[in-house]
């Protein structure tokens, strides 16, 4: 196993596709019953289960749980914050386990299809593949196969992060909920802070990170190791954007890489936003960032690498959006979209998100 970012994994699983863990809790995460045990107190969690879960959080993987089981075991859980912590976006009810999934991924903004469900019931199983079948599902045995398709892959401070930022984003969701007001004025009291510039260098194995994982807002599904070649050739730079909250730090949540061999022109051979920042305006702010970059710099013309998926219509849009039209360069499979940078306005970032260059990139 390389470790490589992209690479094929002998334990066929694909961890760059994998982005939550879904478990079951009943012969799953316990042995027991939950609604069967004679008093209030939870089942014992399994040792290896627990010990599964933190290592996935260690690389970056969240957890989440769902159970066809009385909702007050997981007001039961509440109870043992330290079981409770591990899971977020939780679905605790009697309703079909694909419809939990289902519940679970938009919560989290997430592709159903970055889910993988770990459950002792073979007919839980069956119906979630039968009705999400982009969705992995394994028995509780199968765990440590999961577990080393992630040995030896390179981990991100963002990786470490992730957990904690989704929790935080639990909290932000929440709050927008109970904010009296528009969602544009919920967006401007948040206080939203876009920093982009050169990539610096310990931001590249993050920037390759949004390359494999990132698929709403991706323009190109540019591997990794190709990423890494062209960032390195010279004409060509890497830019990063970085996030930040009145609720904290999003980190390094964009990457964009341009071509600027053509005189007269950039060109961005790859896009990439987390989807965590998905309905923000930060995919926006930082296409426009760069456009007008292209243009403070002499680029008459601004051409964005394209290759649609059943994913990346967000992308698609956005792109259409910002007057990019498509091209006679036609790629195997995809276009180049292309704008004129001389004369008139270009579009401006949402009112809401103030976008700088960071301090310490060259101005």
């Amino acid at each position: 196993m390389t470790g490589a970012p992209g690479a094929p994994d002998p334990t066929g699983y694909d961890p760059d596709r994998i982005k939550c863990v879904v478990w079951d809790l009943d012969g799953t995460l316990w042995d027991e019953i939950a609604v069967e045990t004679p008093t209030d107190e939870l089942p014992v969690p399994r040792a290896e289960m627990l010990a599964a879960i933190d290592a996935l959080a260690a690389r970056g993987v969240l957890s989440s749980l769902a159970s066809r089981s009385a909702p007050a075991v997981l007001d039961r859980m509440d109870a043992v914050p330290e079981v409770r912590e591990r899971f977020l976006a939780p679905q605790v009810s009697w309703q079909d386990k694909s419809e939990s999934l289902r519940r679970i991924a938009k919560d989290l903004g997430i592709a159903v299809e970055a889910l993988v469900l770990v459950d002792d019931s073979p007919y839980e199983r069956a119906e979630v593949e039968a009705l999400l079948p982009g969705v992995r599902t394994l028995g509780p045995g199968e765990v440590p196969a999961l577990l080393a398709a992630f040995e030896d892959r390179e981990v991100t401070p963002e990786s470490r992060e992730r957990v904690s930022r989704y929790r935080t984003e639990e909290t932000r969701r929440a709050e927008g909920e109970r904010f009296q007001g528009t969602r544009e004025e919920f967006l401007r009291w948040c206080d939203m802070r876009l920093t982009v510039g050169p990539a610096a260098l310990d931001e590249v194995p993050r920037a390759l990170e949004l390359a494999a994982r990132t698929h709403r807002l991706n323009s190109s599904g540019l591997t990794p190791d190709r990423l890494r070649a062209l960032a390195a050739a010279d004409g060509h730079e890497l830019y990063t954007a970085r996030m930040s909250d009145r609720f904290g730090e999003y980190g390094v949540i964009g990457a964009a890489l341009v071509d600027r061999t053509a005189p007269g022109s950039w060109s961005v051979p790859l896009l990439a936003l987390s989807c965590r920042v998905a309905g923000r305006g930060a995919a926006a702010a930082f296409l426009f960032w760069l456009m007008e970059r292209a243009r403070e710099a002499g680029a008459g013309e601004f051409r964005v690498t394209l290759r649609p998926t059943d994913a990346n219509l967000e992308m698609r849009i956005l792109l259409r959006q910002a007057g990019l039209r498509r091209t006679d360069d036609d790629l195997d499979d995809g276009a180049v979209l292309s704008r004129s940078l001389d004369g008139g306005d270009l579009p401006k970032p949402p009112a809401w998100l103030h976008v700088s260059l960071r301090k310490d990139a060259d101005a």
